[in-house]
């Protein structure tokens, strides 16, 4: 993937995209647009995290390929673009460990949820969602936690009682349900 990261974005964050746009067009090995999002912890002011996101968000769609989402606290922002955007592209919210209240009603829209490290981790809220979500908005990651991919997949496995085979199948299956650039 290619995007900017709201940790990165600065006055110049058009210049970046345009770059971003010229890669992402001429390769198909750009797959998905991102880490894009928000965050109110580590990132510039809201406007400027908003106007990079919505612009993301609009090439993504323009591609047929999903945004990656960065999102710290920033829940309401990106409800508030859903509720605004009649088409929005297939969102992955990356890392996912938030309640599962959060979960449900982001279920309205094309977003999938990325599980990783927490996992690993009993009774986290990554744990309680996945048991909950569907199968269909499902992903598994590593992220930077220097983890196998393989064993995400075991604690999953483990998590839902199914193979790790399934799980992995059930992955490539959702990627080509969301985007043009298949796996």
């Amino acid at each position: 993937s290619t995007g900017i990261h709201p940790w990165d974005l600065d006055i110049h964050w058009e210049e970046k995209l345009s770059e971003i746009q010229k890669i992402s067009k001429s390769s198909n090995q750009v797959i998905a647009i991102g880490e894009a999002g928000f965050d109110r912890l580590k990132g510039p002011e809201i406007s400027l995290q908003k106007g990079a996101f919505y612009a993301q968000a609009r090439w993504a769609r323009a591609l047929g390929i999903p945004l990656i989402l960065h999102c710290v606290k920033g829940h309401d922002l990106l409800l508030e673009y859903l509720k605004s955007e009649k088409n929005p592209p297939a969102i992955i919210w990356h890392g996912w460990n938030q309640k599962p209240e959060l979960a449900k009603p982001l279920l309205s829209f094309p977003v999938c949820f990325s599980f990783g490290k927490h996992l690993q981790q009993e009774n986290s809220n990554a744990v309680k969602w996945l048991i909950e979500c569907p199968l269909e908005r499902i992903f598994f990651e590593t992220d930077d936690s220097g983890l196998e991919i393989g064993s995400i997949y075991q604690a999953a496995s483990l998590i839902l009682r199914l193979p790790v085979e399934k799980l992995a199948e059930q992955a490539v299956f959702n990627w080509n349900a969301i985007s043009k650039r298949k796996i």
